[in-house]
């Protein structure tokens, strides 16, 4: 197990603090955005003037091992360190015995970072980090994390906002923190001369992700708003967003509805719901609230009926937009 990601933070901010650094550090996981903040503070304290001589950068698979084992045995140049980062390289899914093994006697001026997306946490590499340097999980950040962080954003730059409309706001970002930090950004500067953000200005310069627009259209079907749903859905295409993406994300969404429909029925919370569905509490609300317009029955009618307009697309038989509409139309229509 990596650390737990409180404690990485403060164990990295620490290391950078009192100058005591481990050699080699793994960061991982979904969220992005923090991987390259923590990558960057190292970097930068390692390297404050951007000393391109003995700093290395390598990314993607098919990196040459030996020559970063070959980088890694040139003392540096003028300089304390000699540091070589390492991103998106699959060394911790698939096998890399050579440097696995580099990783059991590094010398004393190598700084290794590793910056992955998935790892395999009984590959020898995970071992050789784990007894030798840091390891950090950076999962994605659950909501109550993330409207923190945004308040904390918020409160600094004098800012307030209610309970509903920061719902709202991360109902249109996404789970992403950067993301949510490029819409942050638009939102402060378009309120530059007020300190109450609404739900108004939220809508007037946030975009809104495609598959939150999903979601938006599911709603518009579960309320029987049959016009907004198909300008949502002629919105999506207008984007580029392929037809057969588009249900597949509305499948999904009717397959989460059925799943949230059946555990409330069987007495399961709100937070326990969003945990199963590996959603955000405010949206397994939103997820319960448009089940109830339908039936369980209905719901995974609706699930047959995605598969087989599926099918019917990739015979030839329905033409893919077309698909779609027809789905959305049935849906959203009160007579169902």
């Amino acid at each position: 197990m990596g650390e737990r990601l409180e404690d990485l933070m403060k164990s990295v901010l620490e290391d950078i603090k009192n100058q005591e650094y481990k050699q080699a550090y793994l960061f991982f996981g979904e969220e992005g955005y923090l991987k390259k903040q923590y990558r960057n503070k190292l970097l930068q304290a390692w390297n404050p003037d951007g000393d391109t001589m003995n700093e290395s950068r390598f990314e993607g698979k098919g990196i040459d091992v030996k020559e970063v084992i070959s980088l890694g045995e040139t003392i540096p140049f003028f300089s304390d360190r000699r540091i070589i980062l390492l991103e998106n390289t699959g060394f911790f899914k698939n096998q890399c015995p050579e440097l696995a093994e580099y990783l059991n006697n590094l010398p004393d001026y190598l700084c290794l970072v590793f910056v992955e997306d998935e790892v395999d946490k009984r590959s020898k590499m995970y071992k050789a980090v784990k007894s030798c340097g840091r390891i950090g999980e950076f999962a994605r950040q659950d909501e109550k994390t993330l409207m923190r962080w945004v308040l904390g954003i918020m409160k600094r730059e004098g800012k307030q906002i209610t309970q509903r409309d920061m719902e709202h706001f991360l109902s249109k970002t996404g789970t992403d923190m950067s993301n949510i930090e490029k819409e942050l950004e638009k939102l402060l500067c378009y309120t530059m001369d007020r300190s109450v953000i609404t739900g108004e200005d939220i809508d007037a310069v946030c975009t809104t992700q495609i598959n939150n627009r999903i979601f938006a259209m599911v709603q518009a079907v579960a309320e029987q708003n049959q016009k907004k749903a198909l300008d949502l859905y002629y919105d999506l295409l207008a984007l580029k967003e392929p037809p057969m993406r588009i249900l597949f994300l509305l499948s999904k969404q009717f397959r989460q509805m059925v799943l949230a429909k059946k555990m409330a029925g069987e007495g399961a919370a709100q937070s326990e719901i969003a945990s199963k569905l590996g959603v955000q509490s405010f949206v397994a609300r939103n997820l319960l609230s448009c089940a109830r317009a339908y039936s369980t029955e209905e719901l995974e009618q609706a699930e047959v009926d995605f598969a087989e307009a599926e099918e019917a697309v990739k015979t030839g038989r329905l033409q893919d937009v077309l698909s779609v509409e027809l789905l959305i139309v049935k849906y959203s229509s009160s007579g169902r």
